[in-house]
């Protein structure tokens, strides 16, 4: 048995402030992640009574703010990717969030020292070439793994490329569907100042929300649907929102009468995706700058990925994807694993003597938590249609909302946050007396 992640001994650094649920709510949604909480803002706003049920004892899913050496750290979600699709972006602005615009340089290592501007240039110009080729593959070829279209022209960067693309997509590129690869819109970043995660519980404060209520299953032999709860109780509605991961949606909760076989094929369909966190407290790290990635090439080792100087701070996330926490997992003795691969690629890249201020306070394990079981939803090869699958409602009285849902932005809290919104809206409307809707 895998241990329990680190991070869930950790607070979030924002307290919880919620409304009592109502005995008889319109609408129940299940968690209270990015989709959780849009889902229930929007309803409220519309008028329409909602209860949010969380089996965590806290919000924001897997966008986690906790405080590290008196800092706020993101140990989930960071970026807010896609800006001008971004809703998060959108309503930050306006609520005028700390928001900053991500640096658009960034580091480069070539066999124990800084690239050369030679370097950097061709290394950026194999990126556009890949990408452009991969969607150039996607609208002309049958689906297959996105791997088979990573150009072989680009030479020695061609194994760098696929190791960022498959750290973003969460899986090995011979896993991830070449048809959903190119919908991940990641350019126009942002960050913002006090973290991800307090960003999202900021939003959720003053909603209808219970925590620590896990669900074992949902009724719907009823006129409504009736949540149950794993401590015995229950909480009946009209409708119900589901927003919990579809890791979990695969294994922990049961559907009386079954999901219909469409739905059910697209849900166990999925790959669970992996972006973990090692956290590196590193203040003498040669990286400056603030927000800035880094990428580390040649030698035995090849690290997927870093961000250094995290807002301005000694603080770095050194990254794992599938593979390496795999690899991880296999020597089966916890977090200590990540850690020893962390510093045995940095002393090889830096020398032992740069890492003689070195710490790792935490490294994440969103695979391992029973409330997330990985980092997102992967769409693996021929199973492209799911996402919109996913977003038809059962029998009028059950949505599914999340990143997963998403076909511009999975993998994201954005993505999450929009599918949370659309999906509040498709509810009211249903819920509403016929000669109360909108027309369509």
């Amino acid at each position: 048995m895998p241990l329990a992640p680190e991070h869930v001994r950790l607070r979030s650094t924002t307290p919880a402030r919620f409304s009592p649920l109502p005995a008889a709510p319109d609408v129940a949604v299940i968690g209270a992640g990015a989709a959780g909480i849009a889902a229930a803002r929007r309803l409220v706003a519309r008028g329409v009574s909602v209860a949010v049920l969380e089996a965590r004892d806290r919000v924001g899913g897997r966008a986690f703010t906790a405080s590290l050496r008196g800092r706020p750290i993101d140990l989930g979600a960071h970026w807010f990717h896609a800006g001008p699709v971004n809703p998060l972006v959108a309503l930050g602005h306006a609520r005028g969030e700390p928001l900053r615009r991500a640096a658009q340089d960034g580091h480069l290592w070539v066999r124990n020292r800084r690239g050369r501007a030679s370097e950097q240039a061709a290394f950026s110009r194999a990126f556009d070439v890949a990408d452009r080729a991969m969607t150039l593959a996607a609208g002309r070829q049958a689906d297959g793994p996105a791997a088979r279209s990573v150009p072989p022209s680009l030479g020695p960067w061609r194994e760098r490329i696929s190791l960022v693309h498959a750290l973003v997509s969460g899986r090995r590129l011979t896993e991830v569907s070449l048809h959903d690869w190119p919908s991940l819109e990641y350019g126009d970043n942002f960050f913002i100042a006090g973290g991800y995660g307090a960003y999202l519980a900021r939003l959720a404060l003053g909603l209808p929300i219970r925590l620590g209520a896990a669900i074992s299953g949902i009724d719907l032999t009823g006129p409504g649907v009736t949540i149950r709860l794993d401590d015995g109780g229950t909480l009946a509605a009209r409708a119900a929102i589901v927003t919990v991961p579809i890791p979990v949606l695969q294994r922990t909760i049961r559907f009386d009468p079954p999901l219909p076989a469409r739905s059910r094929a697209a849900i166990d369909g999925f790959l669970s995706g992996t972006y973990e966190h090692v956290v590196l407290h590193w203040p003498s790290a040669p990286f400056h700058g603030r927000d800035r990635l880094a990428s580390i090439v040649g030698g035995r080792h090849k690290p997927p990925g870093m961000l250094t100087r995290i807002d301005d701070t000694p603080f770095h996330y050194f990254e794992l994807d599938a593979a390496s926490a795999e690899a991880a997992d296999a020597r089966r003795v916890g977090p200590d694993a990540e850690r020893r691969f962390a510093r045995a690629v940095l002393a090889e890249h830096f020398g032992h003597r740069a890492l003689g201020d070195l710490a790792v306070p935490v490294v994440t394990g969103w695979r391992h938590d029973p409330w997330s079981r990985g980092s997102w939803a992967v769409v693996p090869p021929g199973h492209a249609p799911a996402r919109a699958i996913l977003s038809d409602p059962v029998a009028d009285r059950i949505w599914f909302a999340g990143e997963a849902n998403s076909r511009l932005q999975w993998g994201t809290a954005g993505g999450a946050f929009e599918e949370g919104t659309r999906t509040a809206d498709s509810v009211a409307e249903r819920l509403s007396p016929p000669d109360q809707r909108a027309d369509t």
